[in-house]
């Protein structure tokens, strides 16, 4: 037990022990019996809830999917697989992998009322504005989700799964003009969603095995990261009684802010810019430890991790691998492993432990694979889907949940009484 001693009054508090033997205070009995609440502006030092999907630790540079080292799931797992153990609890069998992704083929043609859908947008609408959009659009179609009935949890969530790429391929192709293209059955996760965005209906695209892999791994490493700004949100909404799809579009919504799942754009955009500009890196860096005009180094740094994000190693070795594999020395790529390099030998960024995180590398990896720079933060949405869906469903089953409801320290005018307008000069 801890204790609090507030106005001449102890509380104990029971003190919770997780699974990692990480350590918490459970508070909620604060208000009740004191009158007081804690502030801890952003959460950064709040646990909303129990979880047993991910584990972090960030001093150790540690990420794990349901007890799986993220380092292995990347290199021998699946999307599809492992958005079954992030979902389920753990690794499928041969029947539960055969079940999943044949719900993952069944449901992947979205229903052909979904083109009307798409000629309401502007041509130049934000891609992430149409996926939200349609997201929720898709709960119309199936209309029983709408009363949270959990059995038929598994048909929403695969078909959330396998048609969220299409929905974003098929964003892409009207954006440019392009006709939309059919997934194929017989291809994996990750070849469709290349298949669907960059074939045509006269010329198919042609699939190179490393940038299928690449692909399957950069949405491996962003399946589930924990309580972040998206996957908080998604939790916040599902606890109101929100459907599947309601919850999933406002996560969307949530990561499309720029300090969120708009950071590997933003690296991308840095470094064209230190491209195109007439002073070198270490002149960059000056500029950012002098604080300079606001320039600032993005891709360094993380809320959680104090060490190095596992996830930006295995993006490291993949983004170097398919340039390499291309024959060139790509301009962006070393002048982020020279950024990368300066910054890991300075005290000022090793004192603050800024490390390069997954984001540093990611937006290079999309590049690589011929991503445009407006779909980056869709593709960090088709990755996080499981997650948010896990989310969602640990939230649903639970039997104590309640609706979120923080609470606030008012610091706003005292009571005041209205005036007529003839009245306040």
């Amino acid at each position: 037990m801890a204790k609090i001693e507030l106005d001449n009054m102890i509380l104990e508090c029971p003190v919770i022990v997780g699974a990692e033997k990480e350590k918490a205070i459970d508070i909620s009995e604060l208000r009740a019996k004191t009158g007081y609440i804690t502030l801890d502006d952003s959460f950064s030092n709040t646990g909303s809830c129990k979880s047993a999907i991910t584990y972090i630790d960030g001093d150790k540079g540690i990420l794990r999917y349901r007890g799986y080292p993220i380092e292995e799931l990347a290199a021998k797992s699946s999307f599809a697989e492992t958005a079954f153990l992030v979902i389920y609890g753990h690794l499928p069998n041969k029947e539960e992998y055969s079940r999943f992704s044949g719900l993952l083929t069944d449901y992947e043609i979205l229903n052909e009322s979904f083109k009307h859908h798409y000629e309401g947008f502007p041509n130049n609408a934000p891609p992430m504005a149409m996926l939200s959009a349609m997201i929720n659009a898709l709960s119309c179609y199936q209309p029983e989700v709408n009363n949270n009935d959990i059995s038929k949890f598994d048909v929403s969530a695969a078909r959330l799964i396998s048609q969220v790429r299409v929905l974003a391929a098929s964003a892409y192709k009207m954006s440019v003009g392009l006709p939309t293209v059919f997934p194929y059955p017989e291809m994996s996760y990750a070849e469709n969603f290349l298949h669907m965005m960059f074939s045509l209906p006269n010329r198919p695209y042609e699939m190179d095995q490393d940038i299928i892999d690449a692909l399957n791994m950069f949405l491996i490493l962003h399946i589930d990261h924990e309580q972040n700004c998206s996957t908080s949100t998604v939790r916040l909404v599902a606890s109101s009684g929100a459907n599947l799809y309601a919850s999933c579009a406002a996560g969307v919504c949530a990561l499309w802010g720029r300090l969120h799942g708009g950071a590997n754009q933003a690296v991308v955009e840095m470094l064209n810019h230190i491209k195109n500009a007439d002073y070198n890196v270490k002149e960059f860096i000056d500029m950012v430890k002098n604080k300079k005009n606001g320039v600032k180094l993005m891709g360094f740094g993380h809320r959680v991790y104090k060490n190095f994000d596992p996830r930006s190693k295995i993006l490291q070795a993949a983004a170097h691998k398919l340039f390499k594999k291309a024959g060139q020395s790509d301009e962006l790529l070393s002048i982020a492993q020279e950024l990368a390099d300066y910054a890991l030998n300075d005290e000022y960024f090793i004192e603050r432990k800024l490390y390069p995180n997954v984001d540093f590398y990611s937006g290079l990896i999309m590049q690589a694979l011929g991503i445009p720079l407006n779909m980056f933060t869709v593709l960090f949405a088709i990755g996080r889907m499981p997650g948010w869906i896990a989310h969602w469903k640990e939230l649903s089953e639970n039997p104590k949940r309640r609706i979120y409801r923080p609470r606030q320290i008012y610091v706003g005018e005292t009571l005041r009484h209205y005036e007529p307008m003839s009245m306040r000069g």
